[in-house]
C-alpha cells in the first residue's frame, strides 16, 4: 500500500518531540520501528535520524485510521497527523518520553518486506549480511550517528582550517602512477591506449606543487585509495584530511594538528585534551611496547630478558638470543583472571600472530607454576623475576624467536589483548601522543634494497643527512606520527624541497636519475623554479572518527563499506563489464 504524502508536511524530526509541544497538532514522518495492538489501543514507535517517538490511536480514533494502524508493520514509511498529548506512562529513558502523537490523519507512505534483520542498535547478523542490506543496516541509530559525527568532524575541520587561514583546494582523482607505497588502482585510458591513469594514494605530489605555486596553506578532505590487504582499521578507499604548509618546521606542523584535535573534541565532545601533547621516540616506543602505535593508558611493558638469559643452557631461550631475543611482559595482578584454560587461549593467540609458543609463570594463590623455569638455574629464574617485578597475583609470558620483529609483534598485541579483555584503561579518557624521530628508511627482505618509510620526499633529520649514503638505517625522518588509543590516525613529515638533496635521497632508494624523472619529473621541474620549506599532516578521516566514536571497525564509519576480500555486496562491485567496453579500452582479460 503506498499513498502520496499529499499536503502533509513534517513540523518537527520524531527525537525532537518535548513536553512543551503538548496540545499542539503536528505532523510526523518516519519508519515504523515497532507496532504494538492492545485491545482498543494501538501505539506505533516511528523512528528518524534523530530518534522515536510514540504514536498513539484508540476507540476514538477514526476506524479508518485505527484499521490502517493495525496493517502497518515494521519498517514501513508513515507521516501521521494529530495533537500532541501527555503519556500516560512516561518513557524517561528517551527524549521524547513525556509526550506521544494522538493522530488523525495517517498514511502509509510505502510498505515494506519483512527485513532480513532486526533493525536495531544490538543486531548479532555477520558483516556479509549487514553489507549485502546495507540500506536497512544504515537505518540503526548507532550507524547513522557515528555518520552524522563523521559530517560534524568533517565540518569542524574545515572551520577550524579555514580560521586558520588555510585554503581549501581539490586535487585530480585521475593521476600519474608513480612508485613506492601500496599498488596502485589503475584506470585505463580509451583516449591513450595502453595507458593508465592511477587513483590517488594521496595527494602528496599536488600538494606539494602548491606549496610551489604559493598557497602556502592548504586543507582537503580527500578521497584516496590503496590496492592493499584490509583489516578491521583499513579499507581500499579512504578519506584523508590532508593538510600542507610553507615556510615551517616540524613544531609549527605539529602546534597547528594539536589544535584542531583540542578543536574537535571540544566542539563534538565537549571534552577538553590538554596540549602540547606527549612526544615518544620511535626507538623507545618500539623497545617499550613493540610497535610505534603504542596505547599507552596502561602498562604491560615489554622487559628485555636478553641480559639475564645470556649465558642460559635452556635452547628454546638460547637459540632466539642468537639472531633474535627474549622479551617478557608482566601481566600484573592478573593471575586469578588468568586461569591455566585463559593461558592456554594467550598461548594459541600468540601463535596466530607469529610466535612459536608463549612461556609462561603464574604466581598465585602462593604457588607458583611455570612452563620454563625448570629449565633455568636458579641465578636465571631470580634474575628474570626480578627484571619483570614478579610478585605474588602476577602472571609473566615471555615470547622468544630468532626474529626480533616477530618477538616485539607478538607481545604489542598480546598486550592490546590483555588491556581490552581485562579493561585496564578508561575508555572514555583519550591517550594521545606524538611518536618522533622515527627511520627515515625500511630494509625490504624482498627486494634487498632500502625504501622510503614514508615517502620519497620526507626530509631527513640535519644531522643525519650525511648519512644517507654510507648508513641509510641510521637516518632519521622529519616526521611525526599522532597515536590517539592505539590507532595511528595521522602522519606527515617535513619535505625535501632542496633539488640536490632530493637526487641523494632516489639514489639511496635505488632510483637512477632518468627513473626518477620518468616517475616525478613534475614535481622535479617545478622546484627547479623555487619552492619554499613546508610540510604537512594527513589525518586518516575514518580512522579519527573511529577513535573519537569508540568504534573498532572501521566499517561502522564509512556509508558504503568493503568486505575484508574488498569486495562491496550490496551492489556486488567488483563486477564483470561487458566485452564492448573492454574493446573500447583496448583490454582482453585473461580467463
Amino acid at each position: 500500500m503506498y499513498e502520496p504524502l499529499g499536503e502533509l508536511r513534517r513540523s518537527k524530526y520524531c527525537g525532537e518531540l518535548r513536553a512543551g509541544d503538548a496540545g499542539k497538532e503536528m505532523t510526523l514522518c518516519g519508519f515504523v520501528q515497532r507496532q504494538r495492538v492492545l485491545s482498543n489501543l494501538i501505539f506505533i514507535v516511528l523512528r528518524d535520524r534523530s530518534g522515536i517517538a510514540q504514536l498513539a490511536f484508540d476507540d476514538k480514533s477514526d476506524p479508518e485510521i485505527f484499521a490502517k494502524a493495525q496493517s502497518v508493520r515494521s519498517e514501513y514509511i508513515l507521516a501521521a497527523k494529530g495533537i500532541v498529548r501527555k503519556r500516560e506512562s512516561i518513557n524517561a529513558k528517551i527524549p521524547s518520553g513525556e509526550v506521544e502523537l494522538y493522530v488523525s490523519e495517517l498514511k502509509i507512505l510505502s510498505a515494506a518486506k519483512t527485513p532480513p534483520f532486526e533493525i536495531r542498535d544490538d543486531v548479532q547478523s555477520n558483516d556479509e549480511l549487514r553489507l549485502k542490506y546495507r540500506y536497512l543496516d544504515l537505518r540503526r541509530p548507532v550507524i547513522q550517528n557515528k555518520l552524522i559525527f563523521r559530517h560534524q568532524l568533517a565540518k569542524a575541520a574545515r572551520d577550524y582550517y579555514d580560521q586558520n587561514g588555510f585554503i581549501e583546494v581539490e586535487t585530480p582523482v585521475l593521476i600519474k602512477s608513480t612508485p613506492e607505497g601500496a599498488r596502485d588502482y589503475l584506470v585505463p585510458s580509451r583516449v591513450f591506449p595502453g595507458e593508465f591513469y592511477s587513483l590517488p594514494q594521496s595527494p602528496q605530489l599536488y600538494k606539494q606543487i602548491l606549496m610551489a605555486a604559493g598557497f602556502d596553506k592548504y586543507i582537503q578532505i580527500a578521497k584516496c585509495f590503496r590496492d592493499e590487504d584490509l583489516r578491521a582499521d583499513r579499507q581500499p578507499e579512504f578519506t584523508q584530511i590532508d593538510t600542507e604548509m610553507s615556510f615551517v618546521g616540524e613544531d609549527d606542523v605539529i602546534a597547528v594538528t594539536e589544535g584542531f584535535i583540542k578543536y574537535a573534541y571540544k566542539k563534538l565532545l565537549d571534552k577538553d585534551v590538554q596540549t602540547p601533547f606527549r612526544r615518544m621516540a620511535f626507538d623507545e616506543a618500539m623497545e617499550r611496547y613493540g610497535c610505534d602505535k603504542p596505547d599507552t593508558r596502561f602498562g604491560l611493558e615489554l622487559v628485555d630478558l636478553s641480559g639475564a638469559l645470556a649465558k642460559t643452557k635452556f635452547k628454546a631461550f638460547a637459540s632466539a638470543l642468537e639472531t633474535g631475543g627474549v622479551k617478557a611482559i608482566n601481566a600484573k595482578g592478573l593471575a586469578q583472571k588468568l586461569s591455566r584454560k585463559e593461558i592456554d587461549r594467550l598461548v594459541e593467540f600468540a601463535k596466530s600472530c607469529g610466535a612459536g609458543g608463549l612461556a609462561y609463570t603464574r604466581f598465585a594463590g602462593g604457588a607458583v607454576s611455570s612452563s620454563y623455569e625448570k629449565f633455568l638455574t636458579e641465578g636465571e629464574i631470580g634474575a628474570v623475576r626480578s627484571l619483570v617485578q614478579a610478585e605474588e597475583g602476577d602472571v609473566v609470558l615471555i615470547v622468544a624467536d630468532a626474529n626480533k620483529k616477530t618477538v616485539s609483534t607478538v607481545l604489542s598485541a598480546l598486550r592490546s589483548e590483555l588491556g581490552g579483555r581485562f579493561g585496564l584503561y578508561d575508555p572514555s579518557e583519550p591517550d594521545i601522543l606524538w611518536i618522533v624521530d622515527c627511520p627515515l628508511f625500511e630494509y625490504d627482505e624482498e627486494e634487498k634494497r632500502y625504501v622510503a618509510a614514508h615517502h620519497p620526499f620526507t626530509a631527513p633529520k640535519d644531522s643525519d643527512a650525511g648519512m644517507l649514503e654510507t648508513n641509510p638505517g641510521a637516518v632519521k625522518a622529519k616526521a611525526y606520527d599522532i597515536i590517539i588509543n592505539g590507532y595511528e590516525t595521522g602522519g606527515g613529515s617535513i619535505r625535501i624541497n632542496d633539488p640536490e638533496l632530493q637526487s641523494r635521497m632516489f639514489r639511496a632508494i635505488g632510483f637512477t636519475e632518468e627513473e626518477a624523472r620518468e616517475q616525478f619529473g613534475f614535481l622535479l621541474e617545478a622546484f627547479k623554479y623555487g619552492a619554499p620549506p613546508h610540510g604537512g599532516f594527513a589525518f586518516g578521516l575514518d580512522r579519527l572518527v573511529m577513535v573519537m566514536t569508540g568504534t573498532e571497525n572501521i566499517r561502522d564509519v564509512i556509508a558504503f563499506p568493503k568486505l575484508q576480500n574488498a569486495r562491496e555486496p550490496m551492489s556486488g562491485a567488483p563486477s564483470p563489464v561487458a566485452r564492448k567496453q573492454l574493446d573500447e579500452l583496448y583490454l582482453y582479460v585473461k580467463k
